[in-house]
């Protein structure tokens, strides 16, 4: 685990170039377009994660209920996006529909029940925890919402990148070998650090309103999770049998594997933003 492996720079390269690709259009998205313009473009990336998402079911042989599943993340989506969106409490419904598609489905009754289940975590997973990431552009005050999204993309970013270079420097002790043998303990423990410098410098640039101690504090909390839901998604992914969720960006897998920590790190800022600010 000791120095760099061959072909370090070149994954670097492929990293940066994709970061340096994706960014900018994304950054003008959220700060120059409209709200509705930036919701609709988390969802349009969740749509795309929850493809990739029943992809790794297909891969285990599974047949996920894809537009049951769809309907179901999508009101998740807008219940966490915009709450009370709907008059009436819409999960009787979503329960019903989910069970009676599963009566309908025309495939073997082994593969039934799990079939069932992969969809309803796929929703959950996307509509649920993905809604949080554009419900940070809509918490009061809603000027600030970009800067919100730009504080869960510089926290997760600043510790995936200090976690690749110390883990790969001077990573000795697995993390998690059954699930990711790649990442080691002081890897893990960099990305922290870099989580809160990332947290501190958009503090500084864009919301001067944070106070310190907090900024420090979800730097921690929103790293510490979104390692898990790298780790998460790393379990997907052994489960199916891939290396990647896909192959959309280059040097970083597919949407599926981009989204993983922002998922889990984003309800840390979503509550914190509602509840403690």
């Amino acid at each position: 685990m000791n120095g760099l492996p061959s072909g370090f720079g070149a994954n670097l390269a492929r990293r940066a170039l994709t970061a340096l690709a994706t960014l900018p259009p994304i950054l003008g998205v959220l700060f120059l377009g409209p709200k509705l313009l930036s919701v609709g473009l988390v969802a349009g990336i969740l749509l795309v994660g929850l493809h990739e998402f029943f992809a790794l079911l297909a891969a285990r042989q599974l047949k996920p209920m894809r537009l049951t599943g769809y309907l179901l993340a999508a009101a998740m989506f807008l219940e966490v996006v915009y709450p009370g969106w709907h008059p009436t409490p819409i999960w009787p419904l979503a329960a019903l529909l989910l069970l009676s598609v599963t009566l309908q489905r025309n495939q073997s009754l082994e593969d039934t029940v799990p079939s069932a289940a992969g969809t309803l975590l796929g929703a959950v997973y996307m509509g649920g925890l993905g809604g949080t990431i554009a419900a940070l552009l809509l918490v009061a005050p809603p000027e600030k919402g970009a800067w919100r999204v730009v504080l869960l993309l510089s926290i997760i970013m600043a510790s995936d990148t200090v976690a690749f270079f110390v883990g790969h420097a001077v990573g000795r002790h697995r993390l998690a070998p059954a699930v990711s043998p790649g990442k080691t303990i002081e890897g893990a423990v960099g990305g922290l650090c870099g989580g809160v410098l990332g947290a501190l410098a958009v503090r500084a640039i864009g919301l001067a309103e944070l106070p310190p101690f907090d900024a420090v504090g979800l730097g921690v909390l929103v790293s510490l999770m979104g390692l898990m839901g790298d780790l998460d998604e790393s379990l997907l992914k052994r489960w199916a049998g891939v290396k990647d969720s896909g192959t959309l960006f280059p040097g970083h897998g597919g949407m599926l594997d981009r989204l993983d920590s922002l998922l889990f790190g984003a309800p840390v800022l979503y509550y914190y933003f509602i509840y403690l600010s």
